[in-house]
């Protein structure tokens, strides 16, 4: 399992909910979360997508830690068990 099937997995499972699932791309903005999700009653979620194993390099969780001081929810995701657990709280 690659960090890009388990984002695949993402953005089908927020679609099959109806939900958006937007790629970011902040220029000039390192360390910004791999994608916004909008969920079911105007949640939203930024999420972290890593292969299996792997942890948020030293800018992302600095960049996590500002989004979750802001009250912005931010899940870190390395297994298809992170997909699904995204979809239970924000669906």
């Amino acid at each position: 399992m690659k960090e890009s099937d388990i984002e695949k997995l993402l953005v089908q499972r927020v679609k099959e909910h109806g939900g958006l699932s937007l790629k970011l791309a902040c220029t000039g903005q390192a360390g910004t979360p791999d994608r916004l999700i909008i969920g079911a009653y105007g949640l939203v979620a930024f999420v972290e997508v890593k292969a299996p194993g792997k942890k948020p390099r030293k800018l992302q969780e600095k960049r996590i830690q500002e989004l979750k001081r802001l009250g912005c929810k931010v899940y870190v995701i390395d297994d298809y068990e992170g997909v699904e657990n995204i979809m239970k709280e924000v669906f």
